[in-house]
């Protein structure tokens, strides 16, 4: 994913980049760019991502370690709906929109509860349903301006019976037909 499709959002020379809710570094491993830093409160963060990683231990609504302007793209995965409320959002995306700088992007690749619709609850910690309408709402609330909407573009979850490979990641990647049919994620990027 990250080579096939996320890379081509991020500056392998020039950008910081930062991960937050980062989890096991599955992204930041898989990706290039000048400066990568992971925002997680789990400290075991530390014995999964790469050398190349700067880890920073915080809440992700108030990055004290992280100046105002200071990545160049932020990105988020499947993290969003583990806050308690909308106000929740809010406050991360405001805490967002504080540490990039002027033009740079947040990648937001999050569950639609319009597509995954009651197993959107499968998962205990899942608290805060959104939408692509709710989530593209939040990030102009926040001062965000939507540069790119995909609607469906990931599947729910990794876990089925298809064949999961590089090879079909790569079809499914140059496919819309198959993102409009399998998509249950959104993939949102906004600008400041």
């Amino acid at each position: 994913m990250c080579e096939e499709y996320f890379q081509r959002f991020i500056d392998r020379d020039n950008d910081t980049i930062l991960d937050i809710a980062a989890g096991y570094g599955e992204f930041l491993n898989n990706i290039s760019a000048k400066k990568k830093i992971a925002v997680d409160l789990n400290e075991d963060i530390k014995k999964f991502v790469g050398k190349d990683v700067e880890v920073v231990i915080s809440d992700c609504k108030k990055i004290e370690q992280l100046g105002n302007g200071s990545v160049d793209k932020i990105f988020i995965s499947n993290f969003l709906e583990h806050l308690n409320n909308t106000d929740e959002v809010i406050t991360v995306l405001d805490e967002c929109y504080r540490i990039l700088r002027k033009g740079g992007k947040i990648m937001i690749l999050q569950p639609n509860i319009l597509y995954v619709k009651e197993k959107y609850w499968f998962f205990i910690d899942h608290k805060t349903p959104l939408t692509h309408k709710s989530l593209a709402e939040a990030l102009e609330v926040s001062g965000f301006r939507i540069v790119m909407m995909k609607n469906k573009f990931l599947p729910y979850s990794t876990k089925s019976n298809l064949p999961q490979s590089d090879f079909v990641i790569r079809i499914y990647l140059k496919i819309p037909l198959l993102q409009f049919v399998f998509g249950k994620q959104t993939f949102v990027i906004g600008v400041k």
